[in-house]
């Protein structure tokens, strides 16, 4: 076989694409910057942003294999506010991982049944069995902050929230469970240039939700219930971990070498893999597609 390095090039090239679309949200940032939506900081030069995501991704997928060699359970929770750059964070760790190993959870509002359910019971059948890491977007905080501040709960669920959750968390601990909590931490001027910066570009608009709107208004609720969660919630079994979160691409990065830290990992010893000759039967002939299966080539 011939090695066609025209290919090759393209190939590899073409594995990178994902990021470079992202990345198109960020030059449509630098648009509306300079339209006088907000006056964006200083940011880390795009190539050395590429180069450091890249090598970080690289140590993702040997952690991945390294979760999966060891039967490894793990949990990654990320909270923060509305517009923090939690999904983000969320798409570069799981962009070139296996959705078999490294899944991710982001719940919707409660049923009517959920609601009456034991408060932790809906996120129990997520979590992982040995040889997975799963990624909650959002996650049971959602009760120490949106349903506080929007009074969704009592005050009496959210005592015996805040009573039985180390409790829940050093079970899971104790279980095997690796359980790291990410809190995403913007500014109050940031959390309102993106938010404008949604209102003004049609591609963003679904992200917004009357929640969202909800949540500038009680900006200081939140920051109150937030402060009351780390009190309550940060333990030596389950403690916190803030990421500065205004820049977003030194977040993502911060994020997963964070992560990446949390959980000491080698390489996974692999059998060397061999592609094997294709069988061929002469007595076989291919039939011909339909020409109205096809899908118009439109490009």
């Amino acid at each position: 076989m011939t090695i066609d390095l025209d290919r090759i090039k393209a190939e590899i090239a073409d594995s990178f694409d994902e990021e470079l679309e992202l990345q198109l949200e960020e030059d449509r940032l630098n648009e509306l910057v300079s339209e006088g939506l907000g006056s964006g900081g200083p940011t880390l030069d795009r190539k050395v942003y590429f180069r450091e995501l890249f090598n970080l991704q690289h140590e993702l997928v040997r952690l991945q294999d390294w979760i999966q060699y060891k039967k490894l359970k793990v949990v990654v929770l990320f909270e923060g506010r509305d517009s923090a750059g939690k999904g983000g964070a969320i798409k570069r760790v799981t962009q070139r991982l296996n959705p078999r190993i490294c899944r991710v959870v982001a719940l919707p509002a409660p049923t009517e049944r959920e609601r009456h359910q034991w408060y932790f019971q809906r996120y129990v059948p997520h979590l992982p069995t040995a040889g997975e890491m799963v990624l909650f977007d959002r996650s049971w905080y959602n009760r120490a902050g949106v349903e506080r501040v929007m009074g969704f709960c009592s005050q009496e669920e959210l005592e015996e929230f805040f009573r039985s959750v180390p409790d829940f968390e050093h079970m899971l601990v104790r279980s095997g469970i690796i359980l790291i909590k990410y809190w995403f931490s913007i500014t109050d001027e940031e959390q309102e240039f993106r938010f404008r910066m949604r209102i003004a570009d049609p591609l963003k608009q679904w992200k917004l939700s009357p929640m969202d709107m909800e949540s500038r208004v009680h900006w200081e609720d939140y920051t109150r219930a937030k402060e009351e969660m780390f009190d309550r919630t940060h333990t030596e079994h389950a403690p916190w971990w803030v990421v500065q979160a205004v820049d977003k691409k030194r977040a993502r990065l911060n994020c997963i070498a964070h992560l990446l830290s949390q959980i000491p990992y080698e390489t996974v010893p692999k059998q060397d893999i061999t592609l094997p000759e294709r069988v061929r039967h002469p007595d076989y002939t291919r039939n011909a597609v339909p020409p109205e299966l096809y899908v118009p080539e439109a490009y």
